[in-house]
């Protein structure tokens, strides 16, 4: 039983539905949009031009360049402060040393050095003087030594210079003396068996 408010049936081949079962409908008249063409500006044609064959008779087909093959950069005019250009006049660089020249150049740098180490040890280092000269053996020279560097060592403590060479011994005792939790402590130390020690008076 059919209803005539029911859609047609599309498997009817009785009736055309007014071409409803067509699968895509068609556009009817023209597109109201111009072609895609249409919608650029015409592009300029280019030009090109002939290529010229070059002369049987010409050695070259490069041109000229004008490349220099002896400039070099460096000798660019630069611009130069007024101080240098003065200091430069005033103080012209000094020729290259031969070898003679750097030796002795050498030998200043080495001395100047060893100098300077010897004066650093002097004021931060002299109780390793004083330990030295109570290992030797009994003589005029080694008493002189020892004399000599208990003075210089009162004179440098009283500024001060003895404080960094005994922060770096106790950091070291500090961390020699370290043990681990249950380990015996070392022998002559009130070291704890899980912490740091301190070393006894006297040594």
């Amino acid at each position: 039983m059919t209803d005539d408010h029911d859609p047609p049936d599309p498997n009817d081949p009785h009736d055309d539905h007014d071409g409803l079962t067509d699968p895509f409908p068609v556009a009817s008249g023209e597109s109201p949009f111009p072609p895609l063409e249409e919608s650029f500006p015409p592009q300029p044609v280019p030009v090109t031009e002939p290529e010229i064959a070059p002369d049987a008779g010409s050695t070259s087909a490069d041109p000229d360049s004008d490349w220099i093959e002896s400039a070099d950069a460096h000798d660019l005019p630069t611009l130069e402060h007024r101080l240098s250009a003065l200091h430069r006049f005033a103080f012209p660089p000094a020729p290259p040393l031969d070898d003679e020249g750097v030796a002795a150049r050498d030998r200043r740098w080495a001395s100047r050095t060893i100098l300077l180490t010897a004066l650093f040890l002097l004021v931060f280092n002299i109780a390793s003087v004083q330990n030295w000269s109570r290992q030797q053996a009994p003589g005029w020279m080694t008493t002189t030594a020892q004399q000599l560097s208990d003075v210089w060592a009162a004179q440098m403590a009283q500024l001060g210079a003895d404080q960094p060479r005994e922060a770096v011994r106790e950091t070291y005792e500090e961390a020699r003396d370290q043990r681990f939790i249950g380990q015996a402590p070392v022998a002559g130390t009130g070291a704890s068996p899980g912490g740091g020690s301190k070393a006894a008076p006297g040594t």
